[in-house]
């Protein structure tokens, strides 16, 4: 939000080769470490970085990261479909089904995932979950 400027010089400097995290609590940016949530919507601010040039946004929905609940599909998608540059999902990733809904909205534009803990923790199993991309491409 403050650094726009900057998304905006690096677009310019780097076309073709920018992509942006955006971090969200219930729809709204959050900044410094999530530790503040903004009034920014998620979806205008990622229609602003489409306009600099990125390529593609990863968008994690925090109230979700890390706790396997499985992905805020829903959120993701209506972001996804706001836009004409890809999203990747970020957050709450628990296991191999999450990986297939997520699947079922590539056509909205959701074109990747982002997963940590259930590696860690075995319940998503690394190797299945690309062969199952791989598999639907």
């Amino acid at each position: 939000i403050q650094n726009a400027s900057f998304v905006q010089a690096a677009c310019s400097a780097f076309p073709g080769k920018i992509i942006v995290g955006i971090d969200a609590k219930d729809g709204l940016v959050a900044i410094k470490g999530w530790a503040e949530v903004t009034r920014v919507q998620a979806v205008e601010l990622a229609r602003q970085m489409q306009g600099y040039g990125v390529i593609a946004i990863i968008y994690t929905d925090i109230k979700r990261d890390g706790m396997l609940s499985g992905p805020n599909i829903e959120a993701t998608q209506a972001l996804a479909e706001a836009l004409t540059i890809p999203v990747i999902a970020s957050g709450g990733v628990s296991s191999i089904n999450d990986i297939q809904k997520l699947m079922q909205t590539k056509r909205f534009g959701i074109q990747g995932v982002i997963t940590g803990k259930a590696i860690y923790n075995g319940s998503l199993d690394l190797k299945e979950a690309i062969t199952l991309a791989r598999q639907n491409a």
